[in-house]
């Protein structure tokens, strides 16, 4: 009997210390790990998550501590992402077929190693993440201290912390990560004093790293049959080759040779992330299908890519979602803090802090897909413009399809509805519509999905020394830009129309800015307006609706504020502007508005203190307009 109580004893203390382990409790569909796992979580956290189909799972807690996931037991998958690489990632979380599920972090850190997405959210409704941080043990970009430059020798040398690094191979910079690796790459200056982009950076990066190359014989003889993306990543050393040569001085101090542009400032830190095309492969969060997602509490440190991107999806709030470098770093994500493509519904910001990212705080669109067979009476073949776009699926049964052709209309000449969409490969598909085409329909004509336009909120955020813009605003639905603050290397907000890049559709339409703050944004050395209105084909036809531009207070070293051009009734009311003298003006030369190819453009009870020449300058749309 002793025996048996002591074998039973035995067996119950393995069994104890074997959860101990683990710490795994379950309680209903509530899971919470524990920091046994914080070593390496991916695969307890993955075997959970694999079994949720059979055992339903409503919540996910993590006991506050600091957990790594590395990406060897993680869930490999090959993703098309839009505007990033397509990649093999892996995840520990595939949120797939979930209906609700909150994952809690409870203050927790999260740090991923190598190419994995932290948050993989697919075909999923109601889904909250909340209370953690996320950030990478090893970045995906390199940074350099700029320690001396000889304009006559046209060189300049970078010390390299032990943070990064790195081998010369031939001349080149190879920054070697734990299961990555770049070169030098996209670049750009940060100033350590501001921690924010170097004034009139563009005079100094991008660094020249290629040429055009020297040797080319009998590529005349190569015919496409179908239009070629010469920007793909399979195209990127056609006609080119290395321009700078790096040599090492010492261990952890470098000298670069042959740069075309200014050489960077000493004290200055250069920022590398490797070549576009290449370097954007580790999203924070991925969204797709998605209908109500939160985010709470989550604080983005860094990601190979974008802190969010979301496509096809809808009701989408982030609230305290913040996108902040650590460990000293100056960058945060390698690419925009919070990205929308094709969503629908509401898109909600608020309380964010998106800061000191490579590109946009935020860009919301829809995606042109050209035409490029007219298959029969129902059907034709779309074909995704953009690298970047490819895999993107334009839209869901009984969606509404515009037709456009640019060169008439910004807006659609026809609509129709999608019956079905048969997927051919990532960037060729068939969509078989419930109504006749047009007999005006023909190849080279643009397609958009008018249904997948979300309403807009942006509030109470700070959008700051990043690289780029602020807000690109390209939804026709109801978008409320109120109570933030903006201090942006490009321009804070800019109102597109892009068709000929990145086949980004949408034309912004009822559109409120009210109560916010510019502060010296566009500082890079770039000739336009903080607050711009673009179009990428130049006619005349309008293309904006509906603007209010209220009770904001513009502080701005440089004059030009407001770009006006393709826009029906804007409303310019209660705003202040002032001249900041924080940085020498770049354009002296510039008024502080202009404005095209526009009408019914209103100024109201505005107090302007810059110094511009010319306040206003308008075309002959707008012959007699005046600011007041």
């Amino acid at each position: 009997m002793k025996s048996t109580t002591t074998i039973l004893a035995i067996l119950l203390f393995i069994m104890i210390s074997f959860a101990s382990c683990i710490n795994q409790s379950e309680d209903g569909g509530t899971i919470t790990f524990g920091t046994e796992i914080q070593q390496d979580a991916t695969a307890a956290v993955l075997a959970r998550m694999m079994k949720a189909k059979d055992e339903a799972i409503s919540e996910i807690k993590f006991e506050k501590g600091t957990y790594h996931f590395y990406p060897d037991k993680g869930l490999e998958e090959f993703c098309h992402i839009s505007n990033h690489c397509d990649v093999m990632i892996r995840t520990a979380f595939p949120i797939r077929d979930f209906k609700k599920l909150t994952i809690d972090g409870q203050g927790s850190k999260f740090i991923f190693h190598g190419i994995m997405i932290p948050f993989l959210i697919d075909h999923s409704k109601n889904i909250t993440v909340k209370n953690l941080s996320i950030d990478w043990y090893e970045p995906f970009h390199s940074e350099g201290l700029i320690i001396a430059n000889d304009e006559v020798k046209k060189t300049f040398d970078m010390k390299i912390s032990e943070e990064y690094p790195y081998e010369i191979r031939n001349g080149q910079i190879y920054f070697i990560k734990e299961y990555y690796e770049h070169n030098l790459g996209q670049t750009i200056l940060y100033d350590p004093a501001r921690k924010a982009i170097t004034f009139n950076t563009e005079k100094y990066t991008n660094l020249t790293t290629v040429k055009k190359a020297k040797v080319r014989r009998n590529l005349d003889r190569i015919h496409y049959k179908y239009e070629v993306d010469f920007r793909g990543p399979e195209y990127k050393k056609l006609g080119r080759e290395d321009r700078l040569f790096v040599e090492e001085l010492k261990p952890g101090v470098v000298r670069i040779h042959n740069h075309g542009k200014k050489l960077p400032q000493v004290g200055m830190i250069l920022s590398a992330k490797g070549e576009q095309g290449f370097n954007r492969v580790a999203p924070a969060f991925r969204l797709t299908h998605t209908y109500g997602f939160n985010a709470n509490n989550v604080t983005v440190h860094h990601a190979g890519g974008m802190g969010l991107i979301a496509e096809n999806s809808a009701d989408l709030v982030l609230d305290g979602f913040n996108v902040t470098p650590s460990n000293g770093r100056m960058v945060s994500t390698t690419a925009d803090a919070t990205h929308f493509v094709g969503c629908r519904g509401k898109v909600i910001l608020r309380n964010c802090t998106l800061t000191n990212q490579l590109d946009d705080a935020s860009n919301i669109h829809g995606t042109y897909q050209k035409i490029v067979d007219v298959l029969d009476d129902y059907r034709i073949g779309v074909r995704m413009g953009h690298s970047q776009q490819q895999g993107f699926v334009v839209g869901i049964p009984n969606d509404t399809l515009g037709l456009v052709r640019l060169s008439k209309s910004f807006q659609p000449y026809h609509n129709l509805t999608i019956k079905s969409i048969q997927y051919i490969n990532g960037r060729y598909q068939i969509i078989t519509l419930n109504e006749k085409l047009p007999k005006t329909v023909k190849e080279g004509d643009l397609v958009e999905n008018l249904s997948a336009y979300p309403e807009l909120l942006v509030e109470n955020c700070n959008i700051s020394n990043n690289r780029a813009r602020g807000l690109l605003l390209s939804t026709p639905k109801k978008s409320i830009i109120r109570n933030n603050y903006f201090s942006t290397e490009m321009e804070a907000i800019l109102i597109p129309v892009e068709s000929g890049h990145w086949y980004e559709s949408g034309n912004g339409s009822n559109i409120i800015i009210t109560d916010n703050v510019f502060q010296d944004c566009n500082h890079s050395g770039l000739n336009r307006g903080i607050i711009r209105f673009e179009t990428d084909d130049d006619n005349e036809n309008i293309a904006f609706h509906n603007i209010e531009i209220t009770n904001n207070k513009i502080n701005q070293f440089d004059n030009w504020i407001l770009e006006i051009t393709n826009t029906e009734k804007l409303l310019f009311k209660g705003n202040t502007i002032t001249n900041s003298g924080t940085f020498p003006k770049l354009f002296p030369e510039n008024p502080a508005i202009t404005i095209k190819a526009s009408k019914d453009i209103v100024f109201e009870g505005n107090k302007y203190s810059g110094d511009a020449k010319k306040i206003l300058v308008a075309d002959k749309s707008l012959p007699n307009l005046i600011f007041n």
